[in-house]
């Protein structure tokens, strides 16, 4: 089971680690925020601002943020990392909502890491070319579970509404972030790190969406 204190923990480790291997270009430190039955789990500066983007461009999103600070992580290449968890009164975690927003501007770090590793060339001038940038959301909403419809885990692809592929469990920081720096990060360029300690967590999946495409998380 996922604690907040193991939260809080897990995202100060990842910073320390992004930092020192030079993947990470500015940070806000977790926070921790409490109400009468609620324990939140953010960033320094945090701002919900889920609803005044709705229907809003893409690019125009990523610049909000961007402007605004909020993010957990910039990554070297323009990308916005968000981890945002939610326990209830007994420590439970009862929501999560982890963000990857990659640049809509910049070349992806994978394709042509040397521009943003060498330190001579001005990579905030350079024009994406070829890649689409897709938004990666995983969300742990088991308050508005609806069987195949709106898995309690689930991963959302592009800002799609109806996007919602079923995940096994929800996800600790670990295993968000080594999915993430894998994905779009992992080249000969650059050592990131992959060995961040993670925690599997109560399967929440259902077995109607077991028998369909799924995630899971291992």
């Amino acid at each position: 089971m996922l604690t907040p204190k193991q939260t809080i923990t897990a995202i100060s480790n990842i910073t320390a680690k992004l930092i020192t291997a030079g993947i990470c270009d500015d940070q806000n430190f977790v926070a921790e925020v409490k109400t009468h039955n609620e324990t939140h789990i953010n960033y320094s500066g945090f701002s919900d601002v889920s609803i005044a983007l709705k229907n809003v461009e893409y690019s125009d999103i990523y610049n909000y943020l961007s402007a605004g600070r909020q993010f957990n992580y910039k990554l070297i290449d323009g990308g916005l990392i968000q981890l945002l968890y939610c326990f209830n009164e007994k420590q439970e975690l009862i929501k999560h909502r982890l963000c990857y927003f990659p640049s809509p501007d910049f070349e992806a770090f994978q394709n042509d890491p040397e521009i943003y590793l060498d330190e001579s060339i001005y990579y905030s001038d350079i024009v994406l070319k070829s890649i689409l940038p897709v938004p990666v959301r995983f969300d742990y909403d088991p308050a508005n579970f609806e069987e195949l419809k709106h898995p309690a885990s689930h991963l959302s692809l592009g800002q799609y509404k109806n996007c919602r592929i079923p995940i096994v469990a929800p996800i600790c920081p670990a295993n968000f972030i080594n999915f993430i720096l894998r994905s779009f990060y992992c080249t000969a360029k650059l050592e990131l790190p992959l060995d961040f300690p993670y925690i599997l967590m109560e399967e929440t999946i259902v077995e109607k969406e077991k028998n369909g495409i799924h995630l899971s998380v291992i």
